[in-house]
């Protein structure tokens, strides 16, 4: 973190007094991303060590800025350190937004703005900044290409598919892929497509959305990007706001190029369904392959639009083994049961001692609460307990005695409990919740169970309970 901090230092000419992790802020990407700041200025340093990837952003960074694109200023960089410093533009991304301002499938009209904002902006990015933009710069590839599309496609197969134990005729399927990448090159193709256009990747800030993500952007099709944000999985929009916000995106672009939409319409399809394939494969690869278990929190959500897809649009070319496949997908009892599992509220509840840091938050979600138990009456200092833990009866009937543990929990459970009935009506699916003391073995262990006990039984909350330190103990 040296360079960013020395970055940091020179633009602003003040040092960094405060650094925040912003753990999972850009999903799976494996850049490590923080928060600087002091009493006067912020930014948000990044450090990855893809040189051609950072050059892409950046590169691209300035150029949507000369054409007045809504991206953040890059304050500094030093490219042979994989590190660069750009503007701050808070923490609520546009599917945070959304969550906020909606209930179920009834969203609140400031958050159908902030979408019909974000797809009117779509075109200017495509057409209006694509005109000019260095194509050299793009990395993997210039272009959405056959060997891109064969990239997304393989993809799917072997990291969605094969480790979600569907079957399929490879050849069959390989003769769809054939059929379906001639299909999507016989669209036109000589836009700026920006590639993960979607609701997490959007920042939205004074009641404006700001881009990123952007890095893996190529020369493309118009249908793809505004595929990715209407069928964005855990977005879950419904039919009527996708349908009525793709004619807005069509209003719009019509005032950037000759549009016709029979023609547009003809390959859109198709390329919903390649973006889906493309996220269920990262889905797969994150979930399945690398045990990231909350990348599969969003597959039920692609499931769904999948659904809709079969039932509701008849594409121009057959493709029959790709279909059967999809059909499967929705009746694999594996798949239902990440379905199952997708509308619960997972709480984690951990302890832990101070000692070693505090638990590391897996979900990519970035925490939730942490307690500091150490301010309550210590049994490890009486010889009677220190072999035992707070989930040992003689330990528990210490701590109760005591007014101020009582207290100490009731804080706690006016707390958590008005998240997670917040959680859960804002359809989130993680919340951690740790205590820590001194050594991680009696008060903290104490309050996790307590909490735990409380949590137990309600509907729609799975608990998980983790004592760090013990775990050390027994291995």
């Amino acid at each position: 973190m040296d360079v960013l901090k020395k970055l940091f230092e020179q633009h602003f000419q003040s040092p960094v007094t405060r650094l925040d992790p912003l753990q999972g802020q850009l999903g799976g990407s494996g850049r490590k991303i923080v928060r600087l700041a002091n009493q006067s200025h912020s930014a948000i340093g990044i450090l990855y060590d893809v040189r051609e990837e950072n050059a892409a952003f950046l590169g691209f960074s300035r150029h949507f800025r000369r054409h007045g694109l809504p991206v953040p200023e890059i304050y500094a960089e030093d490219l042979s350190q994989g590190a660069y410093l750009e503007q701050d533009l808070g923490n609520t991304t546009l599917y945070e937004f959304l969550s906020t301002n909606r209930t179920g499938e009834t969203i609140a009209p400031q958050a159908m703005e902030a979408y019909r904002n974000v797809v009117a902006m779509l075109p200017r990015f495509q057409v209006e900044a694509g005109r000019d933009l260095n194509y050299k710069l793009c990395y993997p590839r210039s272009s959405f290409d056959r060997q891109s599309i064969a990239w997304d496609l393989n993809y799917f197969k072997y990291y969605f598919l094969r480790l979600a134990g569907i079957p399929f005729n490879e050849q069959a399927l390989e003769d769809d892929f054939g059929r379906l990448t001639k299909f999507l090159l016989s669209a036109a193709h000589e836009y700026f497509l920006y590639r993960d256009f979607q609701s997490r990747n959007i920042m939205w800030t004074g009641g404006q959305p700001f881009f990123l993500d952007y890095q893996g952007g190529r020369k493309g099709a118009l249908q793809y990007d505004i595929a990715s944000l209407l069928y964005d999985a855990k977005a879950d929009l419904p039919p009527e706001l996708r349908q009525h916000l793709l004619n807005h995106y069509l209003d719009v672009l019509d005032g950037f190029i000759r549009l016709e939409r029979p023609t547009f319409m003809h390959h859109y399809y198709a390329y919903v369904y390649v973006r889906i394939m493309q996220a269920l494969g990262a889905y797969g690869f994150r979930g399945f392959y690398e045990r990231k278990p909350h990348f599969l929190q969003s597959v039920p959500y692609a499931l769904k639009n999948l659904r809709w897809l079969l039932h509701n649009i008849t594409l121009p070319i057959a493709l029959p083994a790709l279909m059967e496949a999809f059909n499967s997908m929705l009746g694999s009892e594996k798949l239902q049961s990440l379905a199952s599992d997708a509308e619960n509220l997972t709480v984690r509840i951990f302890s832990f001692s101070f000692h070693r840091g505090w638990p590391k938050d897996e979900t990519g979600n970035g925490g939730g609460f942490v307690f500091d138990g150490r301010n309550l009456p210590n049994p490890g200092r009486d010889e009677r307990f220190k072999a035992l833990t707070g989930r040992d009866a003689p330990v528990i009937d210490y701590l109760n005695q005591h007014e101020s543990v009582h207290q100490f929990l009731a804080s706690v459970l006016s707390l958590v409990d008005a998240s997670v009935g917040e959680y859960q009506r804002r359809g989130f699916k993680d919340l951690m919740v740790s205590f820590g003391c001194t050594g991680g073995q009696h008060r903290s262990v104490y309050l996790a169970e307590q909490l735990a006990k409380r949590l137990r039984g309600r509907n729609g909350v799975e608990v998980i309970v983790r004592h760090r330190e013990l775990e050390k103990i027994q291995e």
